[in-house]
This record gives structure tokens, sequence and C-alpha cells, in this order.
């Protein structure tokens, strides 16, 4: 196995004498990163002008003779505040919230010039509707142009430099068993009394109450042969009770208190992994959303149990997830009856170290049964915010980071393997069934806008407009050994060939690549222009989606 990757904070980079000029190209790269942002905001308004008119027909004959010399005048007053309000100057601001915060301070000095000059100039023949509404889309679209700039800032330039570890990168070698721990076959020794094993125990003693749970325990594993002195039953939150257990002492691992109220759920599951033998079995049981959301509607009426979810998605599900609001969540709730899906809870285990043997829900609760197959994956950054980078493969083979809105539940990409193996590939090259997607990412996906942040990647000339879709490594490796050496010798792209060809299988996707690149390769801006357009008619009027 590879060495583990070298951390570098700041302070430990070494540092190079600058060279002659340095400073000079830094001042006009910094002039043109402005022009770049004074254009983006003049883009965000005359979209949320021509937005809000769209949702007044009666204006739309007259909308543009009529408002444009206004529109102008708005225009140099916006443009004149934001450059005086240092508002186009977002490295200076080291949080988000003050990111935030220079914008709603020009918007709303914005906001009201413009109410005054519309009351001293008596002007009453124009839409307050289209005035107004204009002004507040392009506070919230500008609002969240910062947020994805801060975030993709916080991912430059964290202090750490880690390369995180992709569990489908093929290139990454995991062993399969620990030298040190003796072979799954061994795992297993024979017991001479039955009253020896865990079985009668769990079944007069600890789970007596619980006999479906004992049914589907007995379904999957051979509990006669796991001695009672190598197995451990707990009802427990906290990692107090195991703290002192020797490492890989363990055949068998049982805690019957839910996940949702550990308070460092990876930190837990690695000390269980640790006290585990290899090949030792974790049971263990976590509330996941489906069974909160059954919760809050049984114990309620309809309405007012809609009133209750909402607020506690809001609470246990949005704020978390947030750079500012996540730890003052965490303070008051000390991280107990978090709000945590199935993919979570098993992308978390297969994080940690182990494999999933089977599932089942009982009692209102998901009980997993897991095995130790290797060690906890270290130095990996798992993805957890609102906005996350995905390794994909680029020009020339390289490794690059693309970013997305999220659309899975945390830890999704722990599971690609756990899901290629149970779930068949539509014809779109994607999952049939994929149980890690959102109910939110669902229409994210279909409207586009989880892909809106690979506009980052776009301005820094990694991906193309128009190009093959950038793909995981564990992808890349299944497709035929001719279309990934073609595949690497251009730039991927936002755009795939796939919107404009609409294949049927994923082999007429292979297909439709190979017809693209080739002609690419001939005239590549032609085809660019020729691909988009075909797209655009495909996407607007066939509803062509990715899946």
């Amino acid at each position: 196995m590879k060495k583990p990757y070298l951390l570098l904070t700041q302070s430990q980079i070494p540092m190079y004498p600058r060279k002659v000029g340095v400073k000079k190209r830094d001042k006009i790269f910094m002039k043109r990163k402005s022009l770049l942002y004074v254009i983006i905001d003049i883009i965000i308004v005359a979209i949320s002008f021509l937005f809000i008119a769209w949702l007044k027909p009666a204006t739309k004959k007259f909308i543009l003779p009529t408002y444009l010399p206004y529109m102008v005048g708005f225009l140099f007053i916006w443009l004149i505040i934001s450059i005086l309000s240092d508002k186009y100057n977002p490295k200076s601001k080291e949080k988000v919230i003050d990111i935030i915060a220079s914008i709603s301070i020009c918007d709303f000095t914005i906001l009201a010039i413009i109410s005054i000059l519309i009351a001293l100039l008596h002007i009453t023949g124009y839409s307050r509707m289209i005035v107004f509404g204009t002004l507040i889309l392009s506070y919230v679209l500008e609002c969240f142009s910062g947020f994805i700039y801060f975030y993709h800032r916080k991912i430059r330039n964290n202090n750490v430099m880690v390369e995180p570890i992709d569990i489908s990168d093929s290139r990454i070698q995991i062993p399969d068993i620990f030298p040190e721990e003796q072979p799954e076959e061994l795992l297993h020794s024979k017991i001479e009394n039955i009253e020896d094993s865990i079985y009668p125990h769990l079944k007069n003693r600890y789970l007596s109450k619980y006999p479906e749970l004992l049914e589907f325990i007995e379904n999957r594993l051979e509990l006669e042969k796991i001695h009672k002195d190598r197995s451990l039953i707990l009802y427990t939150h906290t990692l107090y009770n195991i703290e002192n257990i020797e490492p890989a002492s363990q055949k068998l691992f049982i805690n019957l208190h839910k996940v949702n109220d550990i308070r460092r759920i990876n930190k837990y599951f690695i000390k269980v992994n640790k006290n585990l033998k290899f090949g030792g079995y974790f049971i263990g049981c976590g509330e996941t959303l489906k069974e909160r959301k059954n919760k809050f509607f049984t114990r309620y009426s309809k309405l007012i149990a809609i009133f209750f979810y909402f607020a506690d998605f809001i609470y246990k599900r949005i704020f978390p997830k947030l750079p500012i609001t996540k730890e003052i969540v965490f303070a008051i709730t000390k991280g107990e009856n978090r709000a945590i899906s199935k993919c979570e809870i098993l992308g978390r285990l297969y994080f940690c170290g182990f494999e999933l043997v089977d599932l089942k829900e009982l009692y209102g609760k998901l009980y997993f049964i897991v095995k130790k197959k290797r060690k906890p994956i270290e130095n990996a950054e798992p993805s957890y915010g609102p906005i996350f980078k995905m390794k994909r493969v680029g020009k020339d083979g390289k490794m690059i980071y693309t970013y997305k809105l999220r659309t899975m539940h945390p830890y999704a990409e722990y599971l690609q393997k756990h899901i290629h193996d149970k779930y068949n590939l539509a014809n779109s090259g994607k999952f049939k069934y994929d149980f890690r997607i959102t109910g939110w990412g669902k229409w994210f996906r279909r409207l586009f806008i989880d892909e809106l942040p690979m506009l980052i990647n776009w301005f820094h000339g990694e991906l193309n407009l128009v190009g093959v879709r950038p793909l995981s490594q564990d992808f890349f490796n299944r497709y035929p050994d001719d279309l990934k050496k073609e595949r690497v010798k251009y730039k991927p792209g936002l755009i795939p060939p796939y919107y404009a060809d609409l294949p049927n299988s994923i082999e007429e996707v292979w297909e439709s690549e190979r017809k693209y690149l080739a002609k690419y390769k001939q005239h590549a801006l032609l085809t660019q222009i020729r691909y988009f357009w075909k797209a655009l008619v495909n996407i607007i009027f066939k509803n062509a989606r990715s899946g």
C-alpha cells in the first residue's frame, strides 16, 4: 500500500524568493478578476430583469423600449455603488458572512437610492413589481454566487493540503486482510458446549424482548460458533464502555442504541473496528429519515405533522450542513437525535472499514449487520456540505476536482462499489436505483441546478462548454480501451454529447462519444456550437435529462 500523503500546513510550505515582475502580474490578474465580477454582476441583473418582466405578461410587448433607458440608468447606479462599497473585492472578506454583509449593504443602499429617485421624480408609470422584483432577485442570486465563491476559496486555500482518498479509485490498493490478524476461516472456532456460545444468552436474555431482531441475526450469522467471551452487547451512545477493550479481541459487537445519539459517529465506528477481529461482526441500528418522517405523521394530525417536520428539516438537516450554523446546532444538541439517512449510516460504516451483510427495518429503526473488512480510510475528507468536489479524470488522464451542489446524502461516495455490485446501470450509464439521491436532489438534477458550480471549472479552463462527461476513475475504468485512450486527449465538458444524440443504452453512449470526439478533432469550435444548440433544443423541447 502506498505511503500516506504528507500533510502540510501553510506555515510548513517552503517559501521561495519571488521573481521580479510577479507583483505586477498579480495586480493585472486582480484587475481582470474584478472585471470578471463586474461582468457576472451585470449578467445577474439582466437575467433578473428579464425573468421578472417575463412573469408580467402585460408588459412583454413593450418591456424593452419602455424600460431600456431606465434600465441603463439603474445599471449605472448599481455599478457605481458596488464599486464604491468594494463589493467586487471578495478576496478581502475572511468569512462568508462578510461577503453576504457586503452584498447586503450595497444592495440595500441601491434599494434606498432607487426608492428616493422614484419618489422625487414621480415615476408612476412603471411596474413596481419589475423594479423591486429585479432588485430582490438580483440580491438572492448575488448571495448565492458569493456563497459559491467563498466555498470554492475555502476548499482551495484550506490550511491542510491533503488529497482525499477515493474508495472507487482502482489505483488505491487496500489490503483485504491485515498481516497481524488471522484469516477469516479461523474466526469461528469450534465450540463444544452450545452454552458457551452467544446464542442462548441472546435468546434468553439480551434479545428476549426482540424476537424479530434475533430471527434476523440468526438467519445471517452462525451464532452457535461465536463464543460468548468474544462477544459484547451494549446499549450506549458513548465511547466509555469500549475504551479499554483489547484491540482485535471481539468476534461480535452489538449496540442496541441508535447511532443518531452518538456524539462522534465515525470515532465510535473506528473504535468498534479496532476492537473487532478481522471478519468480526458489528450489529447496530439507526433511525433513518424515512422512519423519522413516519414518526411525525403517526404522532400528530397531518397539518401539525407538516409544520413540525418542516421545522425539523430546517433545524436538523439544513443547519448542520452550513458553515455558520452547524457549530451552533452541534453545541446545542451535543450531537444527539440527529437526522441521518440510510445512505449516511451505510456510507460512514464503509468509510470506517466495514462491509454490509444485511439490513432490515424493525421497531421503527433500521438494523444493520456489517463485517469488518479492512482498516478505516485515512487522510480522507468525506463530503458533507451543500457544495462538494468530485475527483474526475481530466485531460491527459490527470485527476481534476469538479464542483457540484449536493444531490446525494452525505458519505454517498463510499457506497459506489456497493451500489455497483447490487444494482445494474441504466441506459444513460447511471444506476437504475440509487437510494443515495435525495428528494430535492432529483429535482435539482432535472433542472440542472446541481451543475451550476461546475461553471467554476469552466472559468478555470478545466472543462469545455461542450465535451465528454467528466468521469470518476471507477466509471472510466469500465469504458472500452480505445475510447479511454481517445477521451483523455481532450478536456471534458459541461454539456456532454449525450444530450444531443439521446442514446438508449450504455453502448450507444460510448458510440455517441466516439462520434463527437471524431468531429471535435476535425472542427473543434464548430462541433461545440452544433452540439450545444442541438442539446439545448433536446433539453427544452424533448425533456432530455441525464437521469
